[in-house]
């Protein structure tokens, strides 16, 4: 359980990839370094929330602070420097829908290890929930930043497509943990669903973007 979701959401994006597929030997590199990504993430959350102590600042900004300012971007800067410096350069990335392919490899691989870390330390609960929850959510931050990353293949200027992406995953993550780590279940609700829920509507926007390049692309 702690496996099946990641597995199925690689599957679910590679199978969407209709015009050349990539490599498997570079998606599984993808895969392994997105676990890799998790070291650094877990570094900096640590640095960070030692950091925090010395801020002496309300709960929910505090909160906040360590939602978006040491866990999203922690973890989103790990994936994403995995992605520019390794998926980015490959000449196998070329064309718009591989940024999404790659970065989701990347992404699933740094949440299947944290899933199966938490699960074990949990119970089946555990397991249900984040594979309904947290996985997906990964895969949706992950499908925002490949989608201008690939993006950056075809315009310019490429930092600020590439730096969008990693902007707009930080943010949804941050949104997503913020209303998780305050607790209340209205909040969480109304704060957490409600931003997995508009991610994955942008997530899924952004394929059909991208699917119909590949169609256009396929028809000239």
């Amino acid at each position: 359980m702690a496996l099946a979701p990641g597995v199925a959401i690689m599957l679910y994006i590679y199978e969407r990839d209709k015009i050349t597929k990539e490599p498997p030997a570079s998606l599984f590199v993808c895969f392994v370094l997105g676990m890799v990504a998790t070291v650094p993430a877990i570094v900096f959350e640590t640095l960070g929330a030692f950091l925090l102590e010395f801020f002496h600042v309300g709960y929910h900004l505090q909160q906040a602070l360590f939602a978006f300012g040491v866990v999203a971007l922690s973890e989103e800067y790990s994936k994403y420097f995995f992605l520019k410096r390794y998926a980015f350069r490959l000449k196998s990335f070329d064309e718009p829908f591989d940024g999404i392919v790659y970065a989701v490899f990347i992404g699933m691989g740094f949440a299947t290890l944290e899933n199966v870390l938490y699960v074990m330390n949990g119970d089946w609960n555990t397991a249900v929930w984040r594979m309904f929850t947290a996985v997906p959510a990964h895969g949706t931050f992950a499908v925002m930043m490949g989608h201008y990353s690939g993006l950056a293949k075809l315009r310019s200027p490429q930092p600020v497509l590439l730096s969008t992406g990693l902007l707009l995953a930080i943010l949804f993550h941050g949104a997503y943990d913020y209303f998780l780590f305050i607790g209340s279940e209205s909040l969480i609700f109304i704060g957490a669903w409600v931003s997995l829920l508009v991610a994955l509507w942008l997530s899924f926007r952004a394929i059909k973007i991208h699917r119909r390049y590949m169609r256009d692309a396929l028809s000239q």
